[in-house]
């Protein structure tokens, strides 16, 4: 195994108990698009500290999962992009924080989802994608379990609430978009309020004004992206992963404007994680 000594560019997570193929596939385009190295990480997680049992064996048989998934993982690299630069190294520690840590050098971090539940994702040693999503200071893409395939023009779908999550994610999704020469469809979701002091339209065309002031100016930056912008209503996880439902992939800030001080992830992006069938890239604000 090599070492993670120099700047790895894109990092795969690989879980060797999970099916990691899709966003291993993922990585290895997406580091041939952008012309970039490609590091592969296993991290197993410290013995048990234990009077009574002996958890050697157990450590022992983890790493030489460890082992035989990263060979397998750079041989795949090799036949899917031959011309990419790419390393690996299995790591001691725990999964997340290894992965945490080397997002401080790194452009990208891509996982796999385990699609676990709600309690699982929480209560699971082997959950990832959370914690990473939530501690990442780079865009932390997860690739759900099927291949996603459309017959609709390429797109991309970036959700913007005004933010500053959502203004680093909308010039995150316009760069993607370049990269990929395809469309990028940018979305804000208006759910209209139980109680308000103002009209539901004053309040939809203040969305939509939003929207336009957050916009302004790209088209010149990124002349080739072909950009749409609307306001849709209704609740904001739904409506953007039925929006997403045939994009590359949707691109959300990683704390919005709503939820609670010291959330490190906005719940429009913890649902996005649970319910949208695309790839899902969440933006840390810069």
């Amino acid at each position: 195994m090599t070492s993670t000594t120099d700047r790895c560019d894109i990092v795969v997570g690989i879980d060797p108990v999970k099916n990691w193929h899709l966003a291993l596939a993922w990585a290895a385009d997406e580091a041939h698009l952008r012309g970039v190295g490609l590091c592969l990480i296993v991290a197993v997680p410290p013995q048990h500290d234990t009077q009574h049992v002996d958890d050697t064996p157990r450590h022992l048989a983890q790493r030489q999962a460890g082992s035989e998934a990263l060979r397998t993982a750079l041989a795949r690299v090799h036949a899917r992009q031959p011309d990419i630069k790419v390393t690996s190294s299995l790591l001691d520690g725990f999964p997340a924080a290894a992965l945490a840590a080397l997002s401080n050098e790194a452009d990208i971090i891509v996982l796999g989802s385990r699609h676990l539940s709600r309690t699982e994702e929480f209560l699971s040693a082997g959950s990832l994608v959370l914690p990473v999503t939530a501690q990442a200071h780079c865009p932390v893409v997860v690739v759900g379990d099927a291949e996603h395939i459309t017959q609709e023009t390429p797109h991309l779908v970036v959700g913007v609430d005004g933010s500053e999550s959502s203004r680093a994610a909308l010039a995150w999704a316009f760069e993607e978009a370049d990269l990929r020469r395809c469309a990028l469809r940018a979305i804000a979701v208006w759910q209209p309020p139980v109680f308000a002091l103002h009209s539901g339209d004053t309040l939809f065309h203040a969305e939509r004004r939003l929207l336009s002031e957050t916009t302004a100016g790209w088209a010149d930056k990124r002349p080739d992206v072909r950009l749409t912008h609307e306001v849709l209503i209704g609740s904001p996880v739904e409506t953007l992963a039925g929006a997403a439902e045939h994009a590359l992939a949707v691109v959300v800030g990683r704390k919005g404007r709503g939820g609670y001080t010291g959330m490190r992830v906005g719940s429009v992006v913890h649902g996005l994680l649970h319910r949208a069938h695309c790839p899902v890239i969440t933006v840390p604000a810069r």
